[in-house]
């Protein structure tokens, strides 16, 4: 009987991982139909351009994009200040082609994308953009899900004393265990209570971005962590509390190391290369997070496209086979990245402790590693 039920069982999982495969393959399909049908119904070709949809997605908008119909945009606010002054307005106004009150997205290689200004004579004038583009609002969205998440933990502790939280909120403790104690603890000691509200808000921080980023609909869907300017800045972050932290000791070793004196006088070698290692330290946090995140994202979107390349180049027959390698292998990417979304938010965090901890170097210690 036992047996029986267990085959039952399996079988009914078989049936449903089968269904919900067709139902993926069915609605990537049809939006790929569809997404061809908008375009012969403007006047465009519907050879599809791999290159092109990437980048779209990959990059930043004025509008969130609707899943399975690209055509719509949920709009965001145009916020410009022109030759003329200041203009605010939603995106949905210009974002179709048309040009409103002067201004327009710009389809020149110049300022391609780009809120433009159209003067008198016809030229595109680049006016200062305060718009909430689409990585402004996710950015927002991710900063208010870190806030909800620690305030969720903090009432529990408030209204329950020292008593294990269960759920999510017991999930989100042992995540914040593990990062402060088995990571900045062992590593800054007696500083670890300075410096932690930092780095778990940098961890959670990037986290949350890389999750949502994995999310096709809203409020995910916005390409965070695969922008070098938001990895630029989170960096910087880190750069910036190294630098101002650092200890008589660290700037000691920085412009006159304990190396032989032909080393660093006349010619400061060192001190130049130690100057270096200061930038290139912040610049490695930032093109490690950018990099990853932007080719996990790329290889999704590849995955994908290989749907209706196949379908334009060898039929519906071919697109249908095909798409029930990509879909597997793009559902094994897309579990993937979920993993990589931590590893990359603990490694940014990780480092940024190390960099930390080797400002704060006292001269006991320095000698004592020697």
């Amino acid at each position: 009987m036992w047996c029986r039920c267990a085959c039952i069982d399996r079988g009914m999982k078989s049936k449903i991982i089968t269904a919900i495969v067709a139902l993926v393959i069915v609605a990537l399909m049809g939006w790929g139909y569809y997404s061809n049908a908008q375009h012969r119904a403007h006047g465009h070709t519907s050879e599809l351009n791999p290159k092109e949809t990437i980048f779209e997605h990959l990059g930043d908008a004025y509008g969130w994009e609707v899943p399975f119909n690209h055509s719509l945009r949920i709009p965001l606010p145009i916020i410009v200040w022109g030759q003329d002054g200041l203009h605010c307005f939603m995106s949905n106004r210009i974002t179709g082609g048309e040009t409103y009150d002067g201004f327009k997205i710009s389809t020149s290689e110049e300022h391609h994308g780009k809120v433009v200004q159209v003067m008198d004579d016809g030229t595109e004038v680049r006016p200062w953009d305060f718009s909430i583009t689409k990585n402004v609002a996710g950015i927002a969205i991710a900063a208010l899900l870190v806030i909800w998440m620690v305030m969720k933990l903090k009432r529990w502790y408030v209204r329950n004393g020292m008593k294990a939280p269960r759920g999510g909120t017991g999930f989100l403790e042992l995540i914040v265990d593990f990062v402060y104690t088995d990571t900045i603890r062992p590593i800054l000691g007696k500083h670890a209570p300075k410096y932690a509200p930092y780095l778990l808000t940098a961890f959670f921080f990037i986290l949350t971005m890389n999750l949502l980023g994995l999310i096709v609909i809203f409020p995910g869907g916005a390409n965070l962590t695969g922008n070098i300017a938001v990895t630029l800045v989170l960096a910087l972050l880190t750069f910036l509390i190294t630098t101002f932290s650092g200890t008589k000791e660290y700037w000691k070793e920085i412009f006159w190391p304990e190396v032989p004196m032909m080393l660093k006088c006349p010619v400061p070698m060192m001190q130049l290369i130690e100057v270096l290692g200061m930038f290139t330290k912040p610049l490695a946090l930032m093109v490690r997070l950018f990099a990853n995140m932007m080719s996990g994202h790329m290889v999704v979107l590849v995955l994908v496209l290989l749907i209706f390349i196949f379908t334009n180049l060898f039929g519906v027959g071919v697109g249908i086979g095909t798409s029930i390698f990509s879909v597997a292998f793009t559902l094994f990417m897309l579990l993937l990245d979920v993993l990589v979304s931590f590893i990359q938010a603990y490694v940014f965090t990780i480092l940024s402790t190390i960099f930390i901890s080797m400002a704060l170097v006292e001269p006991h210690e320095h000698e004592a590693a020697k």
